[in-house]
């Protein structure tokens, strides 16, 4: 995995505002603790009070882009990691460029003119944290922009390609132009299922993706939702992560992977119909310190996964 531009992401990028705030904060913007929803018209005025605060961060975030984040300091290698998004042009917009090239991860962003750079405000409470996500321009991305010569060349240059499904509801074109790519070339090319409303809602798209995706990623949620949609009728984790792993192929030259994550119960890997299973190593609760970046170790358990077995 040791070269440039060895990796391409695509998704939705969005500028994490991480500040810490009190209760009233959240009372203000009617927020609830440890919760995760998408900004209405009364949240917009907060990313430029918490921007204002003397303690905020700006990070380059988003799941594909916090994915690709990963596997950059993984790698170690300047622009190993290339990634591919939309944002605005506007302040964040320029931070947003400014955090992920200090990462070390070649962007290369569409930028609209009409749409504010996606946003996601992190409020952090004592040791919890409240998610709201402005996505914006992250919606706005063009498959003209992939097709650009020196768009296309990071995706002819790359072996590896990893894609959350949240970017099926924005440019599902450009999904398939890269997934037909990777088979075409005997390359591997990886998506995660991301969240149930995508396995509900945007179920004809991801169908189409599925033929080419080496590995599958998503957690056990996800996993059963995609059971129900296919009515496999069973709940069973291990037995749903097998179907998915044998789920017919567009290429022959890799067996599907299917990696299923369950919290703190052992993470679920399928192929070739068989199962193995990985222990969570348990963090004490007195290390904890907050829960924002939880996520971030499902991220990390995705690509070590991916750089282990690749």
């Amino acid at each position: 995995m040791g070269e440039e531009g060895i990796l391409v992401g695509m998704g939705n990028p969005l500028l994490d505002i991480s500040a810490i705030v009190d209760s009233q904060f959240l009372q203000k913007y009617d927020l609830k603790s440890n919760n995760a929803i998408l900004a209405e018209d009364k949240h917009l005025p907060m990313y430029d009070e918490m921007s204002s605060k003397p303690n905020v961060e700006f990070i380059a975030g988003g799941a594909t882009q916090n994915s690709i984040k990963i596997a950059q300091w993984m790698l170690q290698i300047p622009g190993a990691t290339s990634f591919i998004g939309s944002i605005g042009k506007d302040k964040y917009g320029e931070e947003m460029k400014k955090n992920a090239k200090l990462a070390g991860v070649n962007v290369h962003y569409y930028e609209d003119n009409n749409a504010p750079t996606g946003t996601c405000a992190v409020c952090v409470v004592g040791g919890d944290r409240s998610l709201v996500a402005n996505l914006s321009a992250a919606n706005c991305y063009k498959v003209e922009h992939l097709k650009q010569p020196e768009n296309w060349a990071l995706v002819e240059k790359a072996k590896y390609y990893y894609i959350a499904g949240f970017f099926l509801t924005v440019s599902a074109e450009s999904i398939q132009l890269v997934a037909q790519h990777a088979a075409a070339n005997n390359k591997v090319f990886s998506m995660n299922l991301s969240a149930p409303f995508i396995c509900e809602f945007f179920r004809d798209v991801q169908e189409k993706a599925l033929p080419y995706m080496d590995y599958v990623f998503g957690n056990e949620t996800e996993a059963r939702t995609f059971s129900k949609v296919h009515g496999w009728e069973t709940d069973d984790v291990e037995e749903i992560a097998i179907k998915i792993s044998q789920w017919p192929k567009a290429s022959g030259t890799y067996q599907r992977i299917t990696v299923i994550t369950q919290g703190a119960d052992p993470v679920v890997v399928a192929e070739d119909g068989k199962v193995k299973k990985f222990p969570v190593i348990l963090l004490p609760k007195e290390k904890l310190v907050d829960t924002n970046g939880a996520g971030i170790s499902l991220y990390t358990n995705y690509m070590h996964a991916f750089t282990v077995c690749c």
